[in-house]
This record gives structure tokens, C-alpha cells and sequence, in this order.
């Protein structure tokens, strides 16, 4: 029996090379003997390729938390339960948006289901559970991976200024990085994906306790040679044990009550009840009669991810740069300090001139609007200022006539004003309209820039009403939800209308975009 192939439509959201190698697979899978079990694999089939029609997805919310989202998609097909464990944020880490990845996964396209960095370990869990009930005696093809990962190139870092004075709490870094020559381009909204090293500290630390030879040769996957401490430096994500890594601690370990622990580990069980706050070096801390070999420690270990930033600045503006607005984390875990991957890469490790390998991650809904005359209501505390500094000059570069407002927030004003003579200079030349700040601990009231939002909310319905487009960046679980709230609020308080359905419309109609994280 034969089945005709089906195909992805033309808007589906793949590159032509991506559209064409599917087509295939799925022509692959349409010419398998299959005369015993047609109708099965005829659902299978339904059950993976993408839907060309619209479809609701009404867990496509970051707000919302996993049980809620997958309750939601309950008795939807496979894809669609997949995607509900996403992140919902359409961030680009995974090198797909939320639904492309779960529709890989699903395929057998994406083997690995670790990719979603908002969705940590939740979302890889629930990933878990859901690829296995796929059922044993289900046609099966084995397909290549294609891995949709833009092609990196090799610039030039060159700056990472403070933008707090000395003494602040926070430390954000306004990061410079040099084009030229790359052919990289961009446009403001679209992200920067920086491919880090690991801290080489906790590198040496890690093969201290292991007791190995940093020399020891592991390869790297390609047949070609590496040290165990080029592979830890990297190669390979040392912040989360794989369930792999602690099967391979178990098989290994000389302790009995360590091997139960480590294999229960293994099952994603959680015997002391803090799994989820251990990174790699804890769990070498925690159980030393582990000895295993460097080449399978380093097999066993998920690779090093690369990280995301939004862009802030406009190729116009700069040319041959992109700027990056860089929060660095530090914080202290079980008596010990923790840095952040990559933004500690940028802000301790990396010098002026140095290569680094980026890549852009274009922007999923997330642009200035095509008519430079409609004007921008743009919601960014924190580091969420990063693209509304790259739409600013992206506006003053091409003449853009339609009005600039901004809402900005941080702790406080005098050490954590970002980019503050920038937007005062705004300001006074006409490019920002208006300019509302939120400095939430500098008054005995916390004040957050949904609070301003609430104060304007009749000039803002005025803006909606004049065709305004509003963009959201920053904290998906709680600014951009009180944002979102505080929205609603204006709409009902000002036009009588329900504010919900109003905002999903601006949504769809591209005037309401969020970037959140």
C-alpha cells in the first residue's frame, strides 16, 4: 500500500533547505512498506506534519505556568503536547521557536530534548514522559539531524563597560563586538547568540576532584583528539548533570548508598530532596566514591549551549558592531559562589580584541513597525532596555516622523539608571516623546512601570486609538505579566471595552509584541 507524502506548506517556518530535506523525510516515511499497519502509521504521520491551517494554542503563554499548559493541550496530538512543555517563549535558544522544536522532537528529526533553556529541567522532564508513550511497535525511521542553528562567525570582542558605578548591587555591562569583515548583519529586534567558554576555576576544580589528568585524551565527537580539559572548557554544559552522567556516576561509584542515590538520580527521583539546586561540581562533591572514566564523563555531559542577547543597537547607527546589554550573574549557592556562564565570559573572561564566535537569531515578531509614521509605546525595565535602545537609533537613523515612549524601571535611580544621559539626550532632541522611569526601592511604596502605566493609562489609550504599536521586554513570569494585567486595566478603565480580547487582537495584528525571557 502507498501513501502519498505529505508536504509542508510554503509558510511553514524552515529555511528552503530546512522545507526541502522534510519533504523528503516525510516522502521517506510515505514509502516504507507498511501494508500491516497503514492505518497506524497514516496517524503518525497526521500526527507530526506541520497543520497548514491556523490553529489555537492557548498554553502559547509564558505566563502560564507547565501543569496549567498541559492541561490546556490535553488530548491534542503528540507536537502540540510537546510544545505546551515548552518555554512559550519563541526565544530562539533552541535554534527554533516553541512549536518548530516540539514538531522535531515529535518527527524524530531533534533527537535531543534538552534545547529549551527557559523550560530548564521541568520542561525536559515532561519531554520525557511524553516521548515515552510513543509505542514500541510504532513505524520508526532513522533521520539524520539537521541542526537549525545559524552558522556562527568569528568576530571581535572588544569593550564591556560597567553602566553602574562602583558600590551598586548590579552589574550590567553595555558590550561592544566588532563585525568587520564577518558579513554578519542584523536589525533591531533580532538577538545575538554568543558562544561562550566554560569558567576555566571551576574547569580546574572539576578535574581535581575527579582525581584525572587534564591531558587525558576524550575526543571530540568528530574523531579528532582532545584534552579532558579543552572538552570541560569547551565543549560540554557543566551547570546540569544529565541523567546520563548520574547513570554513569551509579555504575562506577564504590559507596552502595551512593550508587542507589545516583541511580534513583538517574530516574529523575530526588533522595535528599534538592536535585534541583545541584550543578555538576555538587554532585562530585557530594558523592567522591565516583572515579569514572574522562572520556564517558565527557560523553555523558550535554553540550555547551550557546546564549542569546537581545541586540541594542542599530546597524545603522554602528556599522560593523552590534552592542549587547549584558546583566552578569554572581550569585552564592551551598557556600559557593556561581557565575554565570556567558555573562561572566563577557565581563571577566574575554579581552579587547579577542575572537569570539556569534551568530544571529533573527527575530520571531518582534520589529518596528513597516510604517515609520506609527508611534511606539516600548516597556523595558532592567535589561529589557536592550532593543528599545537599538529601536531609538533605528528611528533617528531612517527619519522615522511617528512618536517614541518609554517606559524604563530598575531598583534604583542613582546607581541604576541605564543608559541614563542617552535617554535624557533623547529626550531633549525630540527623539523620545516621552520618557517615564520606575524606580522601585527608591521610596518606601514600590513602584514597578506597571504602576506608570496605570498612572498614563489615558494617554496611552490615546496612543492605542492613533494606531500605536507596544512592545514588552524583559521578565516573562512577572513584569510581562503585570504589564500585560496593567494593560488590559487601561483598555477596560478608558475605552469600556474587555481588555483581553483587545490586547490578543493588537497581538495578531502584530501592534503587541513581547520579548521576554
Amino acid at each position: 500500500m502507498s501513501i502519498l507524502p505529505p508536504q509542508l506548506p510554503d509558510n511553514a517556518p524552515f529555511s528552503g533547505a530546512q522545507r526541502a530535506w522534510l519533504n523528503g523525510y516525510l516522502a521517506g516515511l510515505a514509502s516504507i512498506d507498511i501494508s500491516q499497519s497503514a492505518g497506524a502509521t497514516n496517524a503518525a504521520i497526521a500526527d507530526v506534519t506541520v497543520a497548514a491551517e491556523d490553529e489555537d494554542f492557548p498554553w502559547h503563554d509564558p505566563a502560564i505556568e507547565l501543569d496549567e499548559r498541559m492541561d490546556l493541550a490535553a488530548g491534542r496530538p503528540l507536537p502540540r503536547r510537546m510544545m505546551a512543555a515548552m518555554g512559550q517563549l519563541d526565544c530562539g535558544q533552541c535554534s527554533y521557536d516553541c512549536r518548530t522544536y516540539a514538531e522535531a522532537i515529535a518527527d524524530g528529526s531533534e533527537p535531543k530534548l534538552n534545547r529549551c533553556v527557559p523550560g530548564g529541567k521541568a520542561t525536559l522532564r515532561t519531554l520525557k514522559k511524553l516521548t515515552a508513550e510513543v509505542s514500541s511497535d510504532a513505524v520508526t525511521v532513522s533521520a539524520p539531524t539537521v541542526d537549525p542553528r545559524p552558522a556562527s562567525v568569528l568576530a571581535h570582542f572588544q569593550a564591556a563597560k560597567r553602566l553602574h558605578p562602583e558600590g551598586a548591587k548590579k552589574d550590567t555591562r553595555h558590550v561592544v563586538i566588532d563585525l568587520t569583515g564577518t558579513g554578519l548583519n542584523y536589525e533591531p529586534g533580532d538577538s545575538l547568540g554568543v558562544l561562550p567558554t566554560n569558567d576555566p576555576a571551576l574547569v580546574d576544580k572539576i578535574i581535581a576532584t575527579l582525581d584525572a589528568d587534564p591531558t587525558s585524551e576524550v575526543g571530540d565527537g568528530n574523531g579528532h583528539s582532545r584534552s579532558l580539559r579543552s572538552a570541560l572548557l569547551e565543549d560540554v554544559d557543566l551547570r546540569s548533570p544529565t541523567d546520563a552522567t548520574f547513570k554513569l556516576l551509579a555504575d562506577v561509584a564504590t559507596d552502595q548508598s551512593h550508587a542507589l542515590k545516583l541511580s534513583l538520580m538517574a530516574d529523575d527521583e530526588d533522595p535528599d530532596g534538592d536535585l534541583d539546586d545541584l550543578d555538576l561540581l555538587d554532585v562530585l562533591e557530594r558523592f567522591p566514591s565516583t572515579t569514572p572514566d574522562p572520556k564517558a564523563f565527557v560523553e555523558s555531559l550535554d553540550e555547551l549551549q550557546p546564549r542569546l542577547y537581545s541586540i541594542s543597537s542599530s546597524p545603522r547607527a554602528h556599522p560593523d558592531e552590534v552592542h549587547l546589554t549584558v546583566g552578569v550573574t554572581r550569585e552564592t549557592k551551598r557556600e559557593r559562589l556561581r557565575n554565570g556562564v556567558a555573562s561572566t565570559y563577557l565581563a571577566d573572561r574575554i579581552e579587547s580584541g579577542t575572537p569570539i564566535k556569534v551568530f544571529r537569531q533573527p527575530a520571531h515578531g518582534f520589529a518596528l513597525p513597516v510604517d515609520h509614521k506609527k508611534p511606539v509605546i516600548m516597556i523595558g525595565p532592567g535589561t529589557g532596555i536592550a532593543p528599545f535602545r537599538a529601536f531609538l537609533e533605528e528611528r533617528r537613523a531612517t527619519g522615522a516622523e511617528g512618536s517614541n515612549w518609554l517606559f524604563f524601571g530598575n531598583p534604583h535611580g542613582e546607581t541604576d539608571y541605564l543608559y541614563r544621559d542617552e535617554l535624557e539626550s533623547f529626550v531633549q532632541d525630540g527623539l523620545l516623546t516621552r520618557l517615564d522611569t520606575a524606580f522601585s526601592r527608591d521610596q518606601a511604596e514600590k513602584i514597578y512601570v506597571q504602576h506608570r502605566i496605570r498612572e498614563h493609562g489615558k494617554d496611552i489609550w490615546r496612543w492605542l486609538e492613533d494606531g500605536a504599536h507596544v512592545y514588552v521586554c524583559g521578565d516573562a513570569k512577572r513584569m510581562a505579566t503585570d504589564v500585560d494585567q496593567a494593560l488590559q486595566e487601561v483598555i477596560c478603565d478608558h475605552s469600556g471595552r474587555d481588555g483581553k480580547p483587545f490586547l490578543a487582537e493588537l497581538a495578531k495584528s502584530g501592534r503587541y509584541q513581547r520579548d521576554v525571557y
